[in-house]
């Protein structure tokens, strides 16, 4: 069985200040599909809308951000342990920082703790510790966590789910004429300078992220797909069909 790591991002999982419901039932639904060929860890973002929903804080400002998502952590793992459920799924809550992965000792106890939940049918839901973890709210963003999780917990595979559903040889959103780039093997020094772009109230990424999270896993033998989390039959198709109808690659040319 295989190991992946499929991400969402907060793009894909709120809508309109709240939490897409519908959205996160398809995702929920999805991974309950997933299960049944491969072992599954889900890295979720979230938890800033989610507690928007209850308090209505600035978030432009760092503290309110923060708090914001220390409100909405439970409020996000409650509507998946519900919608798991349904499925007699039971998630799991792992809460991060980049110091878990810092040295190899502090990365093979959260290994240990990943491992004892998959052997268990556990789901687990990581998310970088935002209450506390200042960096990833100023400068990342869980794109690149959900690749250290790839890399140090053993995956074959990062999906990553997202409001971009490919990467295109230009931008989409400004010209009629861009097209999907559906293998990439290599990113350059260039396309990791962009400007980052996110689209999205509850974004802290965009496309960047993606290619930072992919050219660290293509630097270690690993592999991303990156696809829509709003429309899943791409991911589906790939994932559960072995069809690339849609979507992005990026994977090695030795490693095929």
């Amino acid at each position: 069985m295989k190991r992946i790591v499929v991400k969402v991002g907060s793009a894909v999982l709120s809508e309109q200040n709240r939490i897409a419901k519908d959205r996160m039932q398809n995702l929920v639904d999805f991974i309950a599909e997933l299960k049944k060929s491969y072992e599954v860890i889900l890295v979720s973002s979230g938890a800033v809308a989610a507690g928007y929903t209850e308090l209505k804080l600035d978030k432009k400002i760092l503290a309110n951000k923060q708090a914001l998502a220390s409100i909405g952590q439970p409020i996000l793992m409650n509507k998946y342990r519900k919608m798991f459920e349904q499925h007699n799924i039971l998630p799991s809550q792992v809460l991060v920082t980049a110091a878990n992965f810092n040295t190899d000792e502090q990365s093979q106890k959260a290994k240990d703790t990943i491992e004892t939940l998959l052997k268990h049918n556990v789901i687990p839901i990581i998310n970088e510790n935002d209450a506390t973890a200042t960096e990833e709210l100023v400068l990342g963003d869980n794109d690149q966590l959900s690749a250290y999780a790839a890399y140090h917990f053993g995956a074959d595979l990062l999906i990553i789910l997202s409001d971009i559903d490919a990467y295109y040889d230009k931008d989409p959103r400004t010209y009629d004429d861009a097209m999907v780039r559906t293998r990439i093997e290599t990113i350059t020094q260039e396309e990791l300078l962009m400007e980052v772009t996110p689209n999205h109230n509850f974004a802290t990424g965009g496309i960047v992220t993606k290619l930072k999270a992919a050219d660290f896993l293509l630097k270690r033998g690993g592999a991303m797909f990156l696809a829509s989390g709003f429309d899943l039959s791409d991911a589906r198709s790939f994932l559960l069909n072995g069809e690339h109808r849609g979507g992005s690659l990026f994977k090695a040319q030795e490693e095929l």
